[in-house]
């Protein structure tokens, strides 16, 4: 690692668990499905694990983004409506999409006009701090939160023991290994299903089949998961496309809320405009077709009235009512329609001990 950025990094490293040591000092990490083996002195995919004489060394005791959001803006449709989530960043990710938004954080090792400032910060005060600003959820996202299991987990298991429910928003390139170390701490996870296209993911940073294994992983572990698609004009918005997502979601369970946002150009995907509303009615009408029972588009700013609301798949109540990030109504009652008493799917309630 060089520059005043990789050494101050390097300064807050420590240990790794998600690891398996190889033969002369090689290590492999099992933090993401890159997988990488890192000799002694280099680092892997991410930028910020690196094998240190034999040893995984990687991030903790610092965020670069630190603010409380609304929970609907992870997005979590399904989770505590109405409610807040003290959401934590940090930097480095294991993909380089041209689109991501959040750039300045994820690529700040790989790409010199990015880079965002650090603060020093341990786990005991982000959790005060979600409590200090009634948080129901502590959520780690902005970059990707696999490259930092560790450093989440540290932070996960305070915000359990003080009440609050745990969030990854990530793109989903998980491992087995990864997810027994994390699965105890971890109760809600928005995976990005970016595209259903391999050469597409390879462009992107990683590989399709790793990525729909790992949402198939979280549900069968526990985890509740939501779906969130950017559909980019160009790139994944043909028909078969967007039906060949919204199936693969619907063969895991119909009841996984599936969110089709609008993109805007961004970083070094400015060619092109933005998404349509067309395309997300048609991506909702693909979602329907194949079963899915909750579409919500996102990133609308208001255009598509009424269809992020929660409805009843049963009678057709309307149970949530939302505008943008805001909560309007909230009708459920313990987690079930109150006109025909049918369970609909998700985290309704604040974690063990919640102080709300």
């Amino acid at each position: 690692m060089k520059g005043e950025l990789e050494r101050t990094l390097t300064s807050l490293a420590a240990p790794m668990e998600l690891v398996s040591v190889e033969e002369r000092q090689r290590v492999r990490c099992l933090a993401c499905a890159h997988r990488c083996l890192v000799p002694p002195g280099s680092s892997g995919v991410c930028k910020v694990r690196f094998n240190r004489e034999g040893t995984l060394f990687g991030p903790r005791g610092y965020v670069s983004g630190l603010q409380n959001d609304p929970v609907e803006k992870k997005p979590f449709f399904h989770v505590l409506p109405g409610t807040d989530a003290m959401s934590f960043g940090m930097l480095g990710c294991c993909f380089h999409c041209s689109f991501c938004q959040n750039w300045l954080s994820s690529q700040a090792l790989r790409d010199e006009a990015a880079g965002a400032a650090i603060r020093r910060i341990e786990a005991r005060e982000i959790v005060a701090l979600a409590r200090s600003h009634g948080s129901s959820l502590i959520a780690s996202t902005y970059n990707e939160p696999l490259i930092t299991t560790e450093w989440a987990v540290e932070v996960f298991r305070l915000a359990q023991a003080a009440g609050l429910r745990t969030a990854f928003v990530s793109n989903g390139y998980n491992t087995g290994e990864g997810l027994d170390y994390l699965r105890p701490w971890l109760d809600v996870c928005n995976v990005d299903l970016k595209c259903f296209n391999d050469a597409t993911y390879r462009k992107l940073g990683g590989r399709l089949q790793p990525v729909l294994d790992g949402i198939q992983r979280l549900y069968r572990a526990g985890v509740w998961v939501e779906v969130v698609s950017l559909i980019v004009p160009g790139m994944n918005d043909t028909d078969r496309e967007l039906r060949a997502m919204a199936g693969f979601i619907a063969e895991i369970s119909q009841d996984i809320p599936w969110h089709v946002t609008a993109f805007y150009p961004t970083y070094r995907m400015q060619d092109r405009q933005g998404t349509p509303l067309e395309s997300l009615v048609r991506a909702w009408r693909m979602g329907k077709e194949v079963g899915l029972r909750h579409i919500y588009p996102g990133n609308t700013r208001g255009q598509l009235e009424g269809m992020d609301n929660t409805v009843c798949p049963h009678c057709r109540a309307l149970l949530v009512e939302r505008r943008g990030y805001s909560l309007l109504k909230n009708r459920l009652q313990d987690g079930r329609c109150p006109d025909c008493q049918a369970e609909i799917p998700g985290r309704w309630h604040a974690g063990t001990g919640s102080p709300g």
